[in-house]
């Protein structure tokens, strides 16, 4: 049967602002940038995992009508469409970096039974966290 994860789907109001964060702010890294046609194909990842992608989509034709499309972009920026979990070796360090680069931070990291973690969105209303997992 199945034997990875390939791809995760979330969904982003303009691709390139999203590129610009995810890469340029978050330090990922490009995965894939293809224009299709009836979509653009946009996929970044942890540097040095290629196995493991999150498309970039954004909502519309072919696989949504104008009006569903339009529900979903309501729905991200609420930031009821799911969220993005990493992990990470130093969360404060990642987070005192990130809040350099201008990151506005949900949650401050925190002390949890798992680890340490903390929260913040992306530029249209998507959840990311990030986790330090106990040693």
């Amino acid at each position: 049967m199945f034997n990875a994860i390939t791809h995760s789907q979330i969904y982003v109001l303009d691709q390139d602002q999203a590129l610009d964060f995810y890469v340029g702010t978050l330090g990922l890294e490009v995965g894939a940038d293809v224009d299709l046609g009836f979509m653009r194909w946009l996929t970044v990842g942890v540097p040095g995992c290629p196995e493991r992608q999150v498309l970039l989509e954004k909502p519309g034709g072919p696989a949504l009508s104008e009006e569903t499309a339009q529900q979903v972009r309501e729905l991200v920026t609420k930031g009821a469409m799911g969220s993005l979990i990493f992990s990470t070796d130093d969360c404060r360090k990642t987070y005192e970096t990130l809040r350099g680069r201008g990151v506005e931070f949900t949650e401050e990291p925190t002390e949890r039974p798992y680890g340490m973690d903390c929260g913040l969105r992306d530029p249209f209303g998507n959840h990311i966290r990030f986790t330090q997992p106990k040693t």
